[in-house]
């Protein structure tokens, strides 16, 4: 790979993408420094899809909910024609946030300031104090490329977004009997995580370190098994529930799409594939990622049983979403600084069920609660070795490390990509 073909990079930053060691973890300044920061931001942040959230948050006309992303601050709302929108949260008058607040419901976008109105839309209605001969229409709020995917929402900030069409047949195809479209939000939960969104991303993407700090997890899933300690009795285990799986899930139109040892391969640096789906094998006795494995709340979707495994899906920079047959948890990153990021979990069950009477949140949220919460803790205590002067980037585990050394060969062919 050819690390020094930008010019539009600074000389500095070209030289750190010339001397970061294949097969090892960054160098130190990829994660604590101001000026990769602004970089990640304007090269990663503004020129992809991120994940937004859930159409479900916006069910009806009028409903919304804000994303920062770094020093933006988008509006995503529901029009009166029922059309999913992303608005930049400025006033077009002297630059007022419109919405304060992080979600809510309003009839019209009013700024606080002037009391300059919008419709949902995005038109501006309403200047009052100013000139007649005011142009209204070309004063409406700054639009935000946004697309949906089986309940899925995703933005992106660049004046021409990449193409999204594959993201969405891969997307839309394994999540549509999942039923996130017509889904609820049971249990929202933010994180401030003192550590670089590359971090956190980077301890997402491989099951290296879940022997010794995920002890919920691995009772239930196979992929903290590597072809280097996978012993032929746990391989004939996942053989016995891919096959089962297999035969049970045909009728219903499912299928086992991971069915190998360890994490799925993702993501691929060369063909720029930053989303990715698919479908796992649970272990025997667990139909949901619950911490006894037992239902914990109705079935979603179109499942007709509990044993539907458990479906996976991701996309870069910033959303992981674990499913099983009877909820979903998501997460999403957003960056705050080099030693920052925003993490929200949602835990997502049936529309109609209702708290109390079909799920209790003292059983939904466990598994992932515990399971992330022990990431944030791991990733923070890197980001404070990472600082010191005294860390040199270490070699990667060709068994337990390829997604993590995957991840920074995309992220540093994103870095150097021709930018319009």
């Amino acid at each position: 790979m050819d690390r020094t073909n930008d010019s539009s990079l600074s000389p500095r930053i070209r030289d750190l993408i010339a001397r970061q060691p294949d097969g090892h973890a960054m160098l130190r300044e990829f994660y604590s420094d101001e000026e990769v920061y602004q970089v990640d931001c304007q090269r990663i942040w503004r020129m992809g899809w991120i994940f937004a959230g859930h159409s479900c948050e916006i069910p009806k006309a009028g409903d919304y909910f804000t994303l920062e992303v770094d020093s933006d601050s988008i509006i995503l709302t529901r029009d009166g024609n029922g059309q999913t929108r992303a608005l930049y949260n400025v006033c077009r008058h002297r630059g007022s946030l419109i919405c304060d607040h992080s979600e809510g419901h309003v009839k019209k976008l009013v700024c606080p300031y002037h009391r300059w109105t919008y419709d949902l839309d995005g038109r501006l209605l309403h200047a009052p104090g100013m000139q007649e001969e005011l142009e209204k229409s070309r004063l409406s709020l700054r639009p935000v490329h946004v697309r949906e995917a089986e309940g899925l929402i995703f933005v992106s900030l660049a004046s021409e977004p990449p193409d999204f069409e594959a993201a969405h047949d891969v997307l839309a195809t394994l999540a549509k009997p999942q039923g996130l479209a017509k889904a609820k939000v049971a249990k929202m939960v933010d994180y401030l995580v003192r550590a670089n969104w590359k971090l956190v991303w980077e301890n997402n993407r491989e099951c290296y370190h879940c022997n010794a700090n995920h002890p919920q997890y691995i009772k239930a899933n196979f992929d903290h098994y590597n072809a280097d300690d996978t012993t032929p009795r746990v391989r004939e285990q996942i053989s016995a529930a891919v096959s089962r799986s297999e035969a049970k899930w045909a009728a219903s139109g499912l299928a086992v799409s991971h069915k190998q040892t360890g994490m799925t391969t993702f993501p691929d640096a060369e063909r720029n594939i930053w989303y990715s789906a698919n479908r796992t094998a649970l272990v025997d006795g667990f139909s949901s990622e619950s911490m006894d494995g037992a239902q914990v709340a109705p079935l979603m979707g179109d499942y007709p049983d509990s044993d539907v495994g458990t479906l996976r899906m991701r996309t870069l920079p910033n959303f992981w979403n674990h499913s099983s047959c009877d909820h979903a948890v998501s997460t999403r990153l957003l960056p705050q600084g080099p030693h920052l990021t925003a993490v929200r979990v949602w835990w997502l069950v049936e529309q109609g069920a209702v708290e109390g009477r079909d799920y209790d949140l003292a059983k939904l949220m466990p598994f992932w609660q515990l399971t992330s919460e022990q990431d944030w803790e791991i990733c923070e205590r890197q980001q404070r070795g990472v600082n010191s002067h005294a860390y040199v980037p270490g070699p990667y585990s060709i068994y337990k490390e390829y997604n993590v050394d995957a991840f920074v060969r995309w992220y540093l062919t994103q870095l150097q990509a021709e930018k319009p």
